[in-house]
Protein backbone atom coordinates (compact mmCIF):
# COMPACT_ATOMS: atom_id res chain seq x y z
CA UNK A 1 0.00 0.00 0.00
CA UNK A 2 2.81 2.21 0.74
CA UNK A 3 4.25 2.29 -2.67
CA UNK A 4 1.50 2.91 -4.49
CA UNK A 5 0.20 5.73 -2.19
CA UNK A 6 3.44 7.06 -2.90
CA UNK A 7 3.33 5.99 -7.06
CA UNK A 8 -0.14 8.03 -6.74
CA UNK A 9 0.91 11.29 -4.99
CA UNK A 10 3.87 11.07 -7.15
CA UNK A 11 1.17 10.82 -10.45
CA UNK A 12 -0.87 13.77 -8.51
CA UNK A 13 2.12 15.89 -8.65
CA UNK A 14 3.05 15.57 -11.75
CA UNK A 15 -0.52 15.79 -13.01
CA UNK A 16 -0.63 19.55 -10.51
CA UNK A 17 2.22 20.79 -12.66
CA UNK A 18 0.89 19.99 -15.82
CA UNK A 19 -2.28 21.46 -15.34
CA UNK A 20 -0.40 24.34 -14.02
CA UNK A 21 0.96 25.05 -16.62
CA UNK A 22 -1.74 24.50 -19.07
CA UNK A 23 -4.39 27.27 -17.23
CA UNK A 24 -1.08 29.72 -16.72
CA UNK A 25 -1.09 29.59 -20.33
CA UNK A 26 -4.56 29.74 -20.66
CA UNK A 27 -4.94 32.40 -18.76
CA UNK A 28 -2.32 34.40 -20.72
CA UNK A 29 -3.54 34.18 -23.83
CA UNK A 30 -6.54 35.15 -22.86
CA UNK A 31 -7.30 39.22 -23.80
CA UNK A 32 -6.35 42.40 -21.97
CA UNK A 33 -3.88 42.03 -18.93
CA UNK A 34 -3.98 44.06 -15.71
CA UNK A 35 -1.76 46.80 -16.85
CA UNK A 36 -4.38 46.72 -20.49
CA UNK A 37 -6.82 47.22 -17.60
CA UNK A 38 -4.93 50.12 -15.78
CA UNK A 39 -5.08 51.63 -19.27
CA UNK A 40 -8.77 51.45 -19.85
CA UNK A 41 -9.40 52.75 -16.12
CA UNK A 42 -6.64 56.06 -16.76
CA UNK A 43 -6.06 56.61 -20.09
CA UNK A 44 -3.26 59.03 -18.60
CA UNK A 45 -1.01 56.50 -18.64
CA UNK A 46 1.71 56.70 -21.81
CA UNK A 47 2.20 53.95 -24.23
CA UNK A 48 6.27 54.23 -22.42
CA UNK A 49 4.23 53.95 -19.16
CA UNK A 50 2.45 50.94 -19.79
CA UNK A 51 5.51 49.05 -21.24
CA UNK A 52 7.51 49.95 -18.07
CA UNK A 53 4.83 48.37 -16.23
CA UNK A 54 4.78 45.25 -17.85
CA UNK A 55 8.56 44.90 -17.44
CA UNK A 56 8.42 45.43 -14.06
CA UNK A 57 5.64 43.09 -13.71
CA UNK A 58 7.35 40.52 -15.75
CA UNK A 59 4.50 40.59 -18.52
CA UNK A 60 6.42 41.52 -21.21
CA UNK A 61 8.43 37.77 -20.97
CA UNK A 62 7.32 34.79 -22.58
CA UNK A 63 4.65 32.67 -21.17
CA UNK A 64 6.91 29.83 -19.94
CA UNK A 65 9.29 31.94 -18.22
CA UNK A 66 6.63 34.07 -16.53
CA UNK A 67 5.36 30.89 -15.39
CA UNK A 68 8.40 29.04 -13.96
CA UNK A 69 9.25 32.79 -11.88
CA UNK A 70 5.47 32.15 -10.44
CA UNK A 71 5.54 28.20 -9.70
CA UNK A 72 8.82 29.09 -8.03
CA UNK A 73 7.15 31.67 -5.66
CA UNK A 74 4.67 28.86 -5.17
CA UNK A 75 6.16 26.56 -4.54
CA UNK A 76 7.88 29.33 -1.48
CA UNK A 77 3.78 29.91 -0.40
CA UNK A 78 3.33 33.38 -2.31
CA UNK A 79 0.66 32.68 -4.83
CA UNK A 80 0.55 36.23 -5.99
CA UNK A 81 -1.28 39.30 -5.34
CA UNK A 82 -5.43 39.19 -5.84
CA UNK A 83 -6.59 42.86 -7.90
CA UNK A 84 -10.34 41.89 -7.28
CA UNK A 85 -9.83 41.81 -3.56
CA UNK A 86 -6.25 43.68 -3.32
CA UNK A 87 -4.66 41.01 -1.00
CA UNK A 88 -2.26 38.03 -0.91
CA UNK A 89 -4.37 35.50 -2.18
CA UNK A 90 -4.10 33.01 0.14
CA UNK A 91 -5.79 35.67 2.51
CA UNK A 92 -8.59 35.78 -0.51
CA UNK A 93 -8.85 31.82 -0.99
CA UNK A 94 -9.04 30.38 2.77
CA UNK A 95 -11.86 32.15 3.78
CA UNK A 96 -14.09 30.95 0.52
CA UNK A 97 -12.57 27.90 0.85
CA UNK A 98 -13.58 26.87 4.02
CA UNK A 99 -17.35 28.01 2.72
CA UNK A 100 -17.20 26.12 0.44
CA UNK A 101 -15.99 22.99 2.46
CA UNK A 102 -18.95 23.44 4.80
CA UNK A 103 -21.54 23.79 2.02
CA UNK A 104 -20.54 21.18 -0.10
CA UNK A 105 -19.31 18.77 2.44
CA UNK A 106 -22.79 19.24 4.03
CA UNK A 107 -24.56 18.28 0.86
CA UNK A 108 -22.78 15.80 -0.07
CA UNK A 109 -23.01 13.55 3.36
CA UNK A 110 -27.09 14.39 3.41
CA UNK A 111 -27.16 13.52 -0.55
CA UNK A 112 -25.50 10.01 0.08
CA UNK A 113 -26.97 9.32 3.45
CA UNK A 114 -30.48 9.26 1.70
CA UNK A 115 -29.64 8.09 -1.46
CA UNK A 116 -27.70 4.50 -0.01
CA UNK A 117 -31.51 3.58 1.68
CA UNK A 118 -33.41 5.09 -1.25
CA UNK A 119 -31.41 3.06 -3.95
CA UNK A 120 -31.44 -0.43 -1.79
CA UNK A 121 -35.44 0.13 -1.29
CA UNK A 122 -36.04 0.74 -5.48
CA UNK A 123 -33.34 -2.27 -5.97
CA UNK A 124 -34.90 -4.60 -3.37
CA UNK A 125 -38.16 -5.21 -5.53
CA UNK A 126 -37.40 -3.45 -9.47
CA UNK A 127 -40.79 -3.13 -10.72
CA UNK A 128 -42.54 -2.21 -7.39
CA UNK A 129 -44.14 0.67 -5.73
CA UNK A 130 -41.59 2.16 -3.72
CA UNK A 131 -39.43 1.60 -7.18
CA UNK A 132 -41.59 3.48 -9.27
CA UNK A 133 -42.06 6.04 -6.54
CA UNK A 134 -38.49 6.41 -6.22
CA UNK A 135 -37.33 6.25 -9.53
CA UNK A 136 -40.26 9.15 -10.70
CA UNK A 137 -38.75 10.91 -7.99
CA UNK A 138 -35.25 10.87 -8.95
CA UNK A 139 -36.09 11.34 -12.84
CA UNK A 140 -38.14 14.72 -10.85
CA UNK A 141 -34.98 16.00 -9.24
CA UNK A 142 -32.51 15.18 -12.06
CA UNK A 143 -34.96 16.96 -14.42
CA UNK A 144 -35.55 20.02 -12.33
CA UNK A 145 -32.88 23.03 -13.43
CA UNK A 146 -31.05 23.92 -10.01
CA UNK A 147 -31.21 27.87 -10.64
CA UNK A 148 -34.88 27.37 -10.91
CA UNK A 149 -35.32 25.05 -7.66
CA UNK A 150 -33.12 27.33 -5.69
CA UNK A 151 -35.63 30.28 -6.76
CA UNK A 152 -38.41 28.22 -5.58
CA UNK A 153 -36.98 27.66 -2.13
CA UNK A 154 -36.22 31.35 -1.62
CA UNK A 155 -39.76 31.85 -2.77
CA UNK A 156 -41.34 29.29 -0.53
CA UNK A 157 -39.19 29.73 2.83
CA UNK A 158 -37.81 33.51 2.61
CA UNK A 159 -40.51 35.35 1.05
CA UNK A 160 -43.63 33.48 1.50
CA UNK A 161 -43.12 32.07 4.73
CA UNK A 162 -40.21 34.15 6.04
CA UNK A 163 -38.56 31.57 7.80
CA UNK A 164 -34.94 31.57 6.59
CA UNK A 165 -32.80 33.96 4.98
CA UNK A 166 -32.91 34.50 1.29
CA UNK A 167 -28.94 34.27 1.00
CA UNK A 168 -25.64 35.28 2.35
CA UNK A 169 -23.38 33.87 5.05
CA UNK A 170 -24.45 35.65 8.11
CA UNK A 171 -26.75 38.62 9.56
CA UNK A 172 -24.66 41.62 9.63
CA UNK A 173 -23.84 42.48 13.19
CA UNK A 174 -24.92 38.82 14.38
CA UNK A 175 -22.82 36.07 12.88
CA UNK A 176 -23.58 33.53 15.87
CA UNK A 177 -23.48 29.88 15.03
CA UNK A 178 -27.45 29.71 14.84
CA UNK A 179 -27.38 32.61 12.51
CA UNK A 180 -24.78 31.01 10.22
CA UNK A 181 -26.92 27.41 10.42
CA UNK A 182 -30.41 29.32 9.38
CA UNK A 183 -28.42 31.10 6.29
CA UNK A 184 -26.99 26.86 5.72
CA UNK A 185 -30.33 25.58 5.31
CA UNK A 186 -31.43 27.08 1.57
CA UNK A 187 -27.84 26.34 -0.32
CA UNK A 188 -27.56 22.70 1.23
CA UNK A 189 -31.16 21.80 0.69
CA UNK A 190 -30.75 22.87 -3.19
CA UNK A 191 -27.90 21.22 -3.61
CA UNK A 192 -29.02 18.26 -1.73
CA UNK A 193 -31.99 18.08 -3.93
CA UNK A 194 -29.95 18.11 -6.86
CA UNK A 195 -28.00 15.54 -6.07
CA UNK A 196 -29.79 12.64 -4.32
CA UNK A 197 -31.61 11.74 -7.52
CA UNK A 198 -28.64 10.89 -9.52
CA UNK A 199 -26.60 9.02 -6.53
CA UNK A 200 -30.01 7.19 -5.99
CA UNK A 201 -29.95 5.95 -9.33
CA UNK A 202 -26.52 4.38 -9.24
CA UNK A 203 -27.61 3.05 -5.85
CA UNK A 204 -30.15 1.42 -7.20
CA UNK A 205 -28.35 -0.21 -10.39
CA UNK A 206 -25.20 -1.35 -8.46
CA UNK A 207 -27.53 -3.08 -5.99
CA UNK A 208 -29.42 -4.84 -8.79
CA UNK A 209 -26.67 -5.98 -10.29
CA UNK A 210 -25.31 -7.46 -7.10
CA UNK A 211 -28.36 -9.16 -5.93
CA UNK A 212 -28.54 -11.09 -9.11
CA UNK A 213 -24.93 -12.85 -7.57
CA UNK A 214 -24.51 -16.18 -6.52
CA UNK A 215 -23.11 -15.11 -2.93
CA UNK A 216 -26.42 -13.53 -2.81
CA UNK A 217 -28.70 -16.41 -3.45
CA UNK A 218 -25.85 -18.63 -1.13
CA UNK A 219 -26.65 -16.13 1.34
CA UNK A 220 -30.26 -16.77 1.26
CA UNK A 221 -29.98 -20.52 0.77
CA UNK A 222 -28.14 -20.57 4.42
CA UNK A 223 -30.83 -18.85 5.75
CA UNK A 224 -29.53 -15.29 6.35
CA UNK A 225 -31.84 -12.53 6.87
CA UNK A 226 -33.03 -10.14 4.31
CA UNK A 227 -31.21 -6.97 6.21
CA UNK A 228 -28.06 -8.90 6.42
CA UNK A 229 -28.44 -9.81 2.54
CA UNK A 230 -28.56 -5.94 1.58
CA UNK A 231 -26.45 -4.09 3.93
CA UNK A 232 -24.17 -6.99 4.86
CA UNK A 233 -23.81 -8.45 1.78
CA UNK A 234 -25.12 -6.74 -1.14
CA UNK A 235 -24.55 -3.40 -0.70
CA UNK A 236 -20.24 -3.51 0.07
CA UNK A 237 -19.99 -5.22 -3.38
CA UNK A 238 -22.31 -2.61 -4.55
CA UNK A 239 -20.31 0.30 -3.58
CA UNK A 240 -17.50 -0.45 -5.56
CA UNK A 241 -18.89 1.18 -8.78
CA UNK A 242 -20.69 4.11 -6.72
CA UNK A 243 -17.85 4.98 -5.08
CA UNK A 244 -16.48 5.96 -8.16
CA UNK A 245 -19.47 8.06 -9.03
CA UNK A 246 -18.76 9.62 -5.85
CA UNK A 247 -15.30 10.55 -5.60
CA UNK A 248 -16.02 12.32 -9.50
CA UNK A 249 -18.63 14.04 -8.46
CA UNK A 250 -17.30 15.37 -5.38
CA UNK A 251 -14.63 17.30 -7.16
CA UNK A 252 -17.06 18.90 -9.56
CA UNK A 253 -19.42 19.51 -6.25
CA UNK A 254 -16.80 21.65 -4.60
CA UNK A 255 -15.94 23.56 -7.64
CA UNK A 256 -18.61 23.59 -9.74
CA UNK A 257 -21.52 25.28 -7.39
CA UNK A 258 -21.40 28.48 -9.32
CA UNK A 259 -25.26 28.78 -9.78
CA UNK A 260 -26.18 28.02 -6.49
CA UNK A 261 -23.65 29.95 -5.05
CA UNK A 262 -24.64 33.01 -7.23
CA UNK A 263 -28.47 32.69 -6.24
CA UNK A 264 -27.94 32.45 -2.71
CA UNK A 265 -24.73 35.02 -2.56
CA UNK A 266 -22.80 32.61 -1.20
CA UNK A 267 -19.10 33.71 -0.98
CA UNK A 268 -17.73 30.38 -2.24
CA UNK A 269 -15.14 28.71 -4.49
CA UNK A 270 -17.12 28.56 -7.31
CA UNK A 271 -18.42 32.04 -7.44
CA UNK A 272 -14.65 32.74 -6.62
CA UNK A 273 -13.13 31.18 -9.78
CA UNK A 274 -15.79 32.64 -11.82
CA UNK A 275 -15.25 35.96 -10.80
CA UNK A 276 -11.93 36.09 -10.77
CA UNK A 277 -11.94 34.52 -14.60
CA UNK A 278 -14.47 36.90 -15.62
CA UNK A 279 -12.40 39.72 -13.91
CA UNK A 280 -8.82 38.67 -15.17
CA UNK A 281 -7.43 38.44 -11.65
CA UNK A 282 -5.14 35.86 -13.60
CA UNK A 283 -3.46 34.74 -9.71
CA UNK A 284 -6.70 34.12 -7.80
CA UNK A 285 -8.10 32.08 -10.89
CA UNK A 286 -4.83 30.05 -11.28
CA UNK A 287 -4.82 29.15 -7.44
CA UNK A 288 -8.91 28.28 -7.29
CA UNK A 289 -8.65 26.43 -10.43
CA UNK A 290 -5.77 24.07 -9.19
CA UNK A 291 -6.92 24.06 -6.08
CA UNK A 292 -10.20 22.22 -7.80
CA UNK A 293 -7.82 20.33 -9.78
CA UNK A 294 -6.17 18.82 -6.09
CA UNK A 295 -9.62 18.16 -4.44
CA UNK A 296 -10.48 15.54 -8.03
CA UNK A 297 -7.22 14.00 -7.87
CA UNK A 298 -7.15 13.01 -4.00
CA UNK A 299 -10.79 12.52 -4.46
CA UNK A 300 -9.82 9.70 -6.50
CA UNK A 301 -6.91 8.93 -4.67
CA UNK A 302 -9.71 7.91 -1.20
CA UNK A 303 -11.40 6.39 -3.91
CA UNK A 304 -9.01 3.52 -4.89
CA UNK A 305 -8.27 3.46 -1.46
CA UNK A 306 -11.74 2.54 -0.30
CA UNK A 307 -12.26 -0.22 -3.07
CA UNK A 308 -9.81 -2.09 -1.24
CA UNK A 309 -11.35 -1.42 2.43
CA UNK A 310 -14.68 -2.32 0.43
CA UNK A 311 -13.27 -5.79 -1.51
CA UNK A 312 -10.82 -7.75 0.29
CA UNK A 313 -9.93 -9.36 -3.55
CA UNK A 314 -8.30 -5.61 -4.31
CA UNK A 315 -4.77 -5.14 -3.46
CA UNK A 316 -2.22 -2.86 -3.91
CA UNK A 317 0.95 -4.32 -3.57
Amino acid sequence: MSRFLVRRLAEILVVTAAMAFVIYALIGLMPGDPIDLMITADPRITPEDAARLKAVYGLDRPIAERFLAWAGAAVQGDLGYSRLFSQPVGDALLPRLGNSALLMGTSFLLAVAIALPAGIAAARRPGGRADHAINLACFAGISVPSFWLALMLILLFAVGLRWLPAGGIATVGDGGLADRLRHLVLPVASLTLASIGGYTRYVRAAMIEALRQDYVRTARAKGAGETRVLWGHALRNAMVPVVTILALSFGGLFSGALITETVFAYPGMGKLIADAVLGNDYNLALAGLLLATLVTLFANLAADIAYAALDPRITYR
